[in-house]
């Protein structure tokens, strides 16, 4: 009976570690991913579900609320930010009745199998200074908010906007952060719509313009997480400059009032490949900006002003989107080709990265487990390896019990 007891303790192991195969090729991911469709050549969301799974990667940002994309991610256990865009703030302000109806058709139908935690209304409404549109983003998602709260999913679903740097007048020092004083009768009432909900301040952070647009006063150490000295604000030293952007955004709030949001960074990154004019855009400093940007996330660091909150970060994106419109930066922000191999390896050695940058190629831990390979075919491989394992092992285990 001992014989037998070991054995069947040992069949338990291995069928254990053998179904969560998947979940051992690293640790879960605590950052998320927005995920861009603009281009013709993506794949089917199917096959990105089993990719960011692959990756443990469980939180995902849209652009819109794509039935395929929320139907692929069912039963994944993913969380999903999902977006209503700005040509249609002004209906959702004026029809509460468009408010419901879009609840009841992009929301409703896909809860609970598809986690969805939150919708954006709108994006980056006050950098495009339309006054009308900006009048219109509380009052459209006061609507959406009330569509939840009839449809009894107000308590699973929050309500945002996302927002660019454009919304501050004052960034630096982070302790001089504020508002647009233009915005300001509009900023005011989000904040109270934030704070009344229990939502966060979504902020979109792009280290890299600022460096683009000043190289000779920015330094590279200091946009990508590498050693450098800092940058000292009164009682406190930032080393980074998302970090400091992050900071600036809670006090522009506290000078309106508010100390009770939070802040999440609902799109950053570094592009690849750029046009000529394009300073830093290159395939190590996207490296470099992502893979050190990430160990910090896992390490759950918090900002200088608010060390004990993690920051909460979604990189942009998950593809090359090869219809964005603009500047050769804008098509090149992805961590993956769209046939799944990665557009350069991400070094996730010591925190803190190297002066040498972490690009791609450099030695040591990757973030994952695909170096150059394709991670659609790497999937598929590791899943064929655990069943033929199985299949394998199996009978010699129960000869053991019988």
């Amino acid at each position: 009976m001992e014989h037998r007891a070991s054995s069947s303790l040992l069949l338990c192991l291995l069928l254990l570690s053998l179904f969560n195969v998947d979940n051992t090729v690293s640790a879960q991911q605590k950052f998320g991913i927005n995920y861009g469709q603009i281009a013709n050549n993506l794949p089917d969301p199917t096959r990105v579900a089993g990719l960011l799974q692959s990756m443990n990667v469980n939180k995902v940002k849209l652009y819109d609320a794509d039935p395929k994309v929320l139907t692929a991610f069912a039963n994944t256990g993913v969380e999903f930010i999902i977006a209503i865009g700005n040509e249609n703030i002004q209906t959702m302000a004026t029809s509460p009745g468009a408010a419901r109806q879009w609840v009841s058709q992009h929301v409703q139908p896909f809860i609970p199998a598809t986690r969805i935690t939150c919708i954006t209304v709108g994006n980056e409404v006050f950098g495009n200074n339309d006054m009308g549109m900006a009048a219109n983003l509380v009052p459209a998602m006061q609507a959406v908010h009330d569509a939840l709260v009839a449809a009894g999913l107000a308590g699973q679903v929050t309500v945002s906007s996302a927002h660019s740097a454009a919304v501050l007048a004052s960034s630096f020092p982070p302790s001089s952060g504020a508002f647009q004083e233009s915005f300001a009768p509009y900023i005011k009432p989000l904040l109270d719509f934030h704070s009344k909900t229990g939502s966060a301040f979504l902020f979109n952070a792009y280290p890299f313009f600022a460096y683009k647009g000043d190289p000779g006063s920015v330094s590279l150490p200091y946009v990508l997480f590498q050693p450098n000295a800092g940058v000292r604000d009164g009682g406190l030293v930032y080393d980074n400059m998302l970090y400091a952007q992050i900071d600036a955004v809670y006090a522009a709030m506290k000078v309106m009032g508010h100390t009770d949001i939070p802040v999440k960074i609902s799109e950053t990154g570094w592009p690849s490949k750029g046009d000529e004019d394009e300073v830093g855009a290159s395939a190590q400093n996207a490296a470099a900006y992502n893979g050190n940007l990430m160990q910090r996330v896992a390490m759950g660091q918090g900002t200088p002003l608010k060390p004990n909150v993690p920051v909460d970060v979604f990189v942009f994106a998950l593809f090359n989107e090869n219809m964005k419109p603009g500047p050769a930066s804008e098509r090149n922000y992805g961590l993956f080709y769209p046939n799944g191999s990665p557009v350069y390896t991400i070094n996730a050695g010591s925190p803190g990265g190297s002066s040498s940058g972490g690009g791609a190629g450099s030695v040591g831990r990757t973030f994952d487990p695909y170096s150059s390979q394709n991670m659609f075919s790497a999937a598929s491989r590791l899943r064929r390896l655990s069943l033929w394992t199985l299949l394998l092992v199996l009978p010699m285990l129960s000869a053991l019990l019988w």
